[in-house]
């Protein structure tokens, strides 16, 4: 699995890799510009990320409008349905505003820090990630 991780704590960047080594290389961004750049390099390379973990709080661009850009990119490039990347919002703002937001942006799933290795391996296999 390609995995990008949208995340600008440290901390929390380390525990996302830790959490998905045994499922794939993971790419690391570090604010929500690096994250559409990234997308955007791996689309016109014709290998598209299969998961992206995205923080909603971040620097330069938010993790919201990184989320926007990202389904806008993958659109441009023809990229839809189940080919789109599978886009996990990793976040401490669980308020209702935030998760509306982001289901309204296709985001495929919302998950409040601090990210549990139980609930992040539910969500891929919901998503149909891993097995």
């Amino acid at each position: 699995m390609k995995i990008l991780i949208a995340e600008d704590d440290f901390i929390s960047r380390l525990l996302l890799q830790e959490l998905l080594k045994t499922y794939g290389q993971a790419h690391i961004a570090v604010n929500g510009r690096e994250a559409l750049a990234a997308v955007r390099v791996a689309l016109e390379s014709d290998r598209p990320y299969d998961l992206i973990c995205l923080d909603i709080t971040m620097p330069e661009m938010s993790g919201q409008d990184a989320l926007r850009e990202i389904r806008l990119a993958e659109e441009t490039s023809g990229v839809a349905g189940q080919a789109r990347a599978k886009i996990i919002m990793t976040t401490a703002l669980a308020d209702k505003d935030n998760v509306v937001t982001a289901r309204d942006q296709h985001c495929d799933s919302f998950l409040v820090k601090p990210i549990e290795r139980t609930r992040l391996v539910g969500e891929l296999r919901r998503l149909k990630l891993i097995t």
